[in-house]
């Protein structure tokens, strides 16, 4: 089994993991204003905080 930090493969996928909560958002909400930023900010401390630091990964998802 593998660990890994949370935060930092959030940061990692950054671009891409905020492109897809924003079309999802869309998608769901289509005539709704927000501010992508703020939400994309307020999705990671919510992830941070559902989340352990370290969280295990079972081997099967892991590829080097």
């Amino acid at each position: 089994m593998a660990k890994v930090n949370i935060e930092e493969f959030i940061e990692h996928l950054d671009r891409e993991i905020k492109k897809a909560l924003e079309s999802t958002i869309r998608e769901h909400f289509p005539n709704q204003e927000y501010n992508t930023r703020a939400v994309f900010k307020t999705f990671k401390e919510e992830v941070t905080k559902k989340c352990n630091s370290w969280e295990n990964v079972p081997n099967k998802y892991i590829r080097s």
